[in-house]
């Protein structure tokens, strides 16, 4: 599992575009998205540059992956 830490959500509209953006990656299950602690939770093996991509394009900021 890889936990992102994100910046710029704020409700549950931007929780929803970053689960949908991530969603839309082949190879990416997501456990959780929350706007409130600032991450998302995913299973994945996908390279950490296309999951930032990915949240970079919808309007936010990956900030740490672990």
């Amino acid at each position: 599992m890889k936990t992102l830490k994100i910046t710029g959500m704020s409700c549950g509209h931007c929780e929803r575009r970053v689960k949908n953006a991530l969603e839309e990656i082949e190879g990416v299950t997501v456990i959780s998205v929350s706007a409130s602690e600032d991450r998302a939770e995913v299973e994945t093996s996908v390279e950490d540059d296309v999951l930032i991509a990915a949240i970079e394009e919808v309007g936010y900021t990956v900030t740490e992956i672990n």
